[in-house]
């Protein structure tokens, strides 16, 4: 068992993520080793195919390596079943994702109380949070619209509201600002910015060089191997 310190997170170890493709096997990720500390700014940065996609769904528990060790926190999450994985991610992360992934048939309210439901608030308790959650990152006034009467950066803005209300310690954003005009993605990157202050840990997956600028540390991968950090 890993032992909780101050510092560190969340650690990767000898990770390896393979695919079958007939008889030969594709390396998506290769001998990863990371580690992630609390209430650090990062971004992973990288051209298209080079893993970093693929990075991000290990370290947010969307996804299990093939090989390798995980810990988050002091768990040993490679040795957890698929159900004690989920209630870990929806507990420790939240996911902001460059589609937003918004329900359309749901209101701006009902899509942030959605993920406090899951984690078995009670409704009243997870629509007390997501209006509170919603009014911290100035959505307060749309409450009842829904995703297609929103602007990209509105909709943005929703999502990292849902991905903010169980209180997670880490937020993932997977090219977060690549559907959002400049103006927009550095209004969304300032509010990044704002909650690594208040002491989230931030990682964000892009492609932009100038995005690195903005983050304290970039960890660059490269054919599915971490090559600085």
């Amino acid at each position: 068992m890993q032992k909780k310190n101050g510092k560190l997170l969340m650690r990767l170890e000898k990770v390896c993520k393979i695919y079958q493709m007939g008889e030969d096997k594709l390396f998506a990720l290769s001998n990863v080793d990371l580690e992630i500390n609390r209430g650090e700014f990062s971004s992973i940065l990288g051209p298209s195919g080079s893993g970093k996609s693929t990075l991000l769904h290990i370290l947010g528990l969307l996804d299990e390596p093939s090989t390798g060790k995980i810990y988050l926190d002091g768990i040993e999450v490679h040795k957890l079943n698929e159900d004690e994985r989920a209630r870990l991610r929806g507990k420790k992360i939240g996911f902001i994702f460059q589609m937003f992934n918004l329900i359309p048939s749901l209101t701006v309210l009902e899509n942030v109380t959605l993920p406090a439901l899951i984690y078995e608030n009670s409704p009243a308790e997870a629509e007390a949070k997501a209006l509170s959650t919603l009014k911290f990152i100035g959505m307060d006034h749309r409450l009842h619209h829904y995703p297609n009467q929103l602007s990209g950066g509105q909709r943005q803005r929703v999502a990292i509201a849902r991905a903010l209300i169980n209180d997670p310690e880490i937020i993932f954003a997977d090219e977060p600002t690549g559907n959002l005009d400049t103006k927009t993605g550095k209004d969304v990157l300032d509010m990044f910015r704002d909650l690594h202050l208040r002491g989230k840990t931030i990682i964000i997956v892009t492609h932009d060089v100038g995005i690195t600028k903005l983050t304290e540390r970039t960890i660059r991968i490269v054919d599915g191997k971490v090559v600085s950090s």
